[in-house]
Formats: structure tokens, sequence, C-alpha cells
């Protein structure tokens, strides 16, 4: 079950210059949505950040290899096969897959991007994809977005998308974007899947800078279970489709950089949250903030320390106020000359350590009344700098290892 606020938006604004197309091509299972086809206008500018996972699948490296070489001109991507795994014989699938649909909508092999998520280690059903690919092409929309947030999931139990409209000095900019993941989630470098789309016209330079800025503090900042996916990939695109007199926004100190960057941060930590609300057999959505750090670096190794224990995860799914697990997942993060004496720790309101023992102040009652809440924030105050980071994570429940040991059933 997905945990707290999980609902899809009244509106997704549709994005000038963007369509796109959701249908069953049989990938792994039938009469099952598994084949998204997103067509991207010719000038629009195109920023992808992927996994740094060794044995990233086939279709990522074709990604890095074709955004490289031409402005991508459409997005294929399918689930139920991760084409991971899968050597010479996986890159020749995810090929031929990229060079039917390019010669099907008249493009270069090299404007398309290929996109897989699913079991890793399995040959890719390529001709079920490219058998699906008339169907997709012939119902490209702009209303999309929803349909193609169904059509990637896996072990998603819901759909996972964001939109937003920023008015900037009477320009008015839209933004929309869905994601998927739900296990094997700590990403590096990118999501699971994500793909985000705005009409504002950003220089290419300054797309891939605000992406891989946004992704740091957004998809880089969530935790499920602590592996990071083979296929992890996140895409941005501007379609410069709404222009000013101000031109191009080439750098951030373009008058209409900050708004906008705030806007697109926004939409990408909502698709990022969404994935950890939906962790695979998540109860508590648990926000891990450290303080009081000598660097950002070092908060997010105290944090990530936390988030992955499964001792804390576990603790939080009993509704267990088991607050030494905390401090030993702090004390084993890593930091030199770690002043313990300094170390406060909250949960939510309620200190539960001060000057690294018991807080006096501190009852069972009041850490039972916290732990009973399905959202839940983790504070350490490590009392050693002015730096902070947070981390996004869930508990780790008996489902998370029902959905794992069935998943290829």
């Amino acid at each position: 079950m997905a945990v707290g606020d999980i609902s899809t938006p009244k509106t997704m604004f549709a994005i000038d210059g963007v369509k796109l197309s959701t249908t069953a091509a049989g990938v792994r299972y039938q009469n099952r949505d598994d084949l998204v086809v997103v067509e991207i206008a010719e000038g629009s500018s195109t920023a992808a950040v992927t996994t740094k996972n060794a044995f990233c699948a086939a279709p990522v490296h074709i990604l890095r290899e074709h955004i490289e070489q031409a402005a991508p001109r459409y997005l294929v991507i399918n689930t139920g096969n991760a084409n991971a795994g899968t050597g010479a014989d996986g890159r020749a699938r995810a090929e031929a897959v990229c060079q039917a649909l390019a010669q099907k909508a008249g493009v270069a092999d090299n404007a398309v991007l290929p996109f897989s998520t699913g079991v890793i280690g399995e040959p890719l059903n390529s001709q079920a994809i490219i058998d699906g690919l008339d169907k997709a092409l012939a119902n490209l929309s702009a209303d999309g977005w929803l349909a193609a947030a169904n059509g990637i999931r896996t072990t998603d139990t819901i759909p996972k998308a964001a939109s937003e409209q920023v008015v900037i000095d009477d320009t008015t900019y839209h933004i929309s974007g869905i994601s998927k993941g739900s296990g094997m989630i700590r990403p590096n470098m990118a999501t699971m899947l994500g793909f985000v789309a705005t009409d504002a016209d950003i220089a290419p330079a300054t797309l891939q800078a605000m992406l891989s800025k946004i992704n740091e503090q957004t998809f880089n900042r969530i935790t499920v279970d602590g592996d990071t996916s083979t296929n992890d990939c996140c895409v941005l695109i501007a379609t410069k489709a709404v222009t000013t007199d101000l031109g191009v926004i080439d750098s951030e100190h373009h008058p209409h950089y900050p708004a906008l960057f705030a806007s697109l941060q926004s939409v990408f930590l909502r698709l990022a949250q969404l994935i950890v609300r939906d962790g695979e057999g998540a109860t508590k959505f648990i926000t891990v903030k450290v303080t009081g750090g000598k660097t950002s670096t070092e908060c997010c190794d105290v944090a990530y320390s936390v988030a992955h224990s499964p001792l804390v995860k576990t603790a939080f799914f009993a509704s267990d106020a088991n607050w030494g697990r905390i401090l030993a997942a702090v004390g084993y993060a890593g930091l030199e000359d770690l002043d313990t004496e300094q170390v406060n720790v909250y949960l939510d309101e309620v200190m539960i350590c001060q000057n690294g023992g018991l807080a006096p102040e501190y009852s069972e009652s009041c850490g039972d009344t916290v732990m009973s809440r399905p959202e839940i924030t983790i504070h350490i105050d490590l009392g050693r700098g002015d730096a902070s980071d947070t981390v996004y994570t869930c508990d780790l429940s008996y489902d998370y290892v029902k959905i794992n040991a069935d998943y290829r059933s």
C-alpha cells in the first residue's frame, strides 16, 4: 500500500512539442500497457542522467551514445524486461527497436532513445515492441501523460505524475512529468525512470546543468532498499515553445531562471517522493533530516546510514521507538572525530536523545505516539557545523520480502 498523499494532479498540463502514446505490446504480460512512445518536437533541448551501476542495461549504453550524437526526437520505453545483463544480444535487440521506430517515424536511428525496466538477465522480446510501434505512433497525443505514467509501471501500485504552471513576468510556463519505481531504489545519478518536460526556451547546456543540480537534491535523495538499479534514467525536455523578448534561458543569471528552476525542482521532488511513498510494502514515509554537519556530504552519509539500516526500518514498521538503532546507524556512518556527546535526535517534535544519551524529558509513551504516525521525521543534529541535508525513505515490511520473493513468478 502507498503512504500519504499519492494523488495524481487534477490537471496534467499538455506541453507544446511533446506527444505520448501508451499501448499493450505483450513484452512480458498480456493485456497490460507496457509500451510508451514519446515524440519530441524538432529543435527541443533534451538532457539526461543515467545510472552509475557498472552493469547498466543495454538501452542505457545506447542512450548515452545517441544523446551525444543527435537531438532526440523519440523516446521508446518498455516495461516487463530490463534488458540488463544480456550482453551483445541485448544491445542488438535494443538497437533493432531504435531502428524500427526511426524508420517508421522518418528520423535517424540515433534520434531515438531507448528505455527498459523489469526483470534483469532475460532476453528482451524486441519483436513484440517492434510490432506495437505502429499502434503507438498512430495514437500519439499531447494529453497522454497519465496513460504513460501507468504504462511505465512494474511493481508500482500507483501512477506517479506531477504538473505545474508558473507565471513569470506575464509569461506562462508549463511543466509535466512522470516517474516509476517502487523497489531497487537508491538512485545514483538518476531515478528508476523519470521523464519531465517544459515548454520553456532553455539552452541545452543550461538544461543539462539544471537537471544535474535538481536531480541531486530530489531523485538522488531517496532510498527504498539501498539498491541502485541497472536501468536508472531521467530525462528533462525543453521544447522552446514559449519564448520571450529576454531571449533563451542560457544561464542562471537569466531573469526567469530562479522561478523556473524552483518549479522544476518542485515537480522533481514530488515525483521522487511518490516513489518512496509507493515503496514496495511501505507503511511509513520517513524523512531523515540531518543538521549541524561540517559538510552536506557527511550529512548525507549519516542520513543514508540511518535510512538504509534494516533494524531502523523494521522498527518503524513495528512502530517501535527503538531509538538506539538510530544512534548505532549514526555511529557507523563513518564520520571522523564525531563527538557523540554533541548529538541530539528527534522523532518529529519529540527529543529522544540529548547530548548523546536519553533525553531527560523523553518517555516511551511520547515515542509510541510519534511512531504510530504514517509520516515521521527523524531529525539528527550532529552539533559540529552549519551544513544540512535530507533523505527520504520508507519502512521495511513483510510485504517487501513477499513482493521480491515472488517478482519473477
